[in-house]
């Protein structure tokens, strides 16, 4: 008779096996449910940079205290929830009685945070995580630095190579010229071949000196032009066209007017309004370096390095008295010793309102393209005819400008002309630029 297994048992190995499949599927299924959750708490560092510098740059950094404090590790400090609401309405939960936001609070000199409520979980969850990200070291090119003194040590043809072999060239022409005026020589005395001598004339300098016309000529010609020359001279005395002093304190309109569009008459207001365009106040420059204490790496050059530029902002900060660590000022104080560039002679009147607010010149006009320099320099000469050239060719622009509409319309009738010069209009007057 044939023998059947024990049927229970085959049941039994099935029961298991499927025991096994189900509590390993439970467990799949929670490890993708972890990671789902996880991943949608990590957020989007990019986008949370993005969101950071639009709403949160203004009083934090990550790595520097500001009007906050600094937001590195923020995420590992506190709890995800708590930040939602502190972010949200940080007032609401001073009210409260939460223990930590009281302490933020005072020791912020109880400086309210503003609130975010538009800001989603999504934003706060990639804010965070752009705060979690680890601080970039700076690289130090070594091994790039070895390279390059390779390269410019032992690498390329210099000029001086060049040079020299030119020269040893033209030594070798000058030898063999040389050798053989010396070989036809003794081949022209072995033939009997005599050199032939002529009579020396009459030098050129005793022929000219003879003759009277000719030096009286030169002698003119000659005070002419040194009459010319000395006075082209003399009237260079006090010009300091080009003139690009160092100043105590670097400053770039180069980064300033340039890269970042500040209008020239924010720093230099009383223009508007005054005869001096004046030299801004330390305050002017802590409207933005209060926050600002480091330039980015993209504004660094060939010749000035991003250290050199966070050098000069410290050199600010000592001026004023600024703590950047503490965000306070501590009242001691240095003064700041500019260099003037542009100055006039004390006799000669301009009064930088009449032709910035009235006239609408543009600061390019005279003080050229300062969006393009780093070290501001005397572009224009500001001689008397340079000034007169100019009024002699600018146009007044008188449209919806009250000042000049009157005597525009009397003197153009007398004129016969649309548009009135400067000169016209009275501007070659002596008593219009000296006392």
């Amino acid at each position: 008779m044939k023998k059947v297994g024990n049927p229970n048992s085959i049941s039994r190995i099935l029961q298991l096996s499927l025991a096994l499949m189900l509590a390993f599927s439970i467990q799949l299924f929670a490890q993708d449910v972890v990671a789902g959750d996880a991943a949608a708490g990590t957020g989007d560092p990019v986008a949370g940079k993005a969101i950071f510098n639009a709403q949160c740059a203004a009083c934090h950094k990550l790595d520097a205290k500001m009007t906050g404090p600094a937001l590195r590790g923020v995420g590992a400090k506190y709890e995800k929830e708590w930040l939602y609401k502190w972010i949200r309405n940080s007032a609401e939960l001073i009210k409260s009685g939460d223990e930590r936001a009281i302490k933020i609070y005072n020791e912020y000199d109880q400086s309210a945070m503003s609130a975010f409520p538009q800001l989603s979980d999504a934003d706060l969850d990639n804010i965070i995580a752009y705060t979690m990200q680890p601080k970039a070291e700076p690289v130090v090119a070594v091994a790039a630095e070895g390279v390059a003194g390779a390269q410019v040590s032992g690498g390329g043809i210099t000029n001086e190579v060049i040079l020299g072999a030119l020269a040893l060239v033209l030594a070798m022409l000058v030898v063999m010229l040389f050798l053989v005026r010396s070989v036809l020589e003794k081949i022209a005395k072995a033939n009997g071949i005599e050199a032939v001598k002529k009579e020396a004339g009459v030098p050129i300098w005793k022929a000219f000196a003879q003759n009277q016309f000719l030096v009286l000529v030169t002698s003119i010609f000659l005070l002419l032009a040194s009459a010319y020359f000395a006075y082209g001279w003399m009237m260079q005395i006090g010009v300091d066209q080009g003139y690009e002093p160092i100043q105590p304190i670097h400053y770039s309109h180069r980064i300033h007017a340039g890269d970042n569009e500040i209008d020239c008459k924010y720093c230099h207001s009383s223009a508007r309004e005054s005869k001096h365009s004046g030299i801004p106040s330390l305050n002017v420059c802590m409207n933005c370096h209060k926050n600002i204490a480091e330039v980015a790496e993209t504004t660094a050059t060939e010749e000035y390095s991003k250290e050199f530029y966070d050098g000069e902002i410290q050199k600010l900060y000592e001026a004023v008295g600024w703590d950047k660590a503490e965000q306070k000022y501590t009242g001691v104080t240095k003064p700041v010793k500019w260099v003037r560039i542009h100055n006039l002679p004390d006799f000669v009147y301009f009064n930088h309102a009449q032709h910035v607010t009235v006239g609408g010149i543009e600061c390019q006009t005279c003080h050229g393209p300062v969006e393009e320099y780093e070290l501001q320099k005397q572009f224009a000469p500001l001689t008397m005819g340079w000034c007169i050239d100019c009024h002699r060719e600018t146009d007044v622009k008188v449209k919806d400008n009250d000042y000049y509409t009157k005597i525009h319309d009397e003197l153009s009738k007398k004129y016969g002309v649309d548009k009135l010069t400067v000169a016209q209009m009275g501007g070659l007057e002596c008593g219009k630029c000296h006392y």
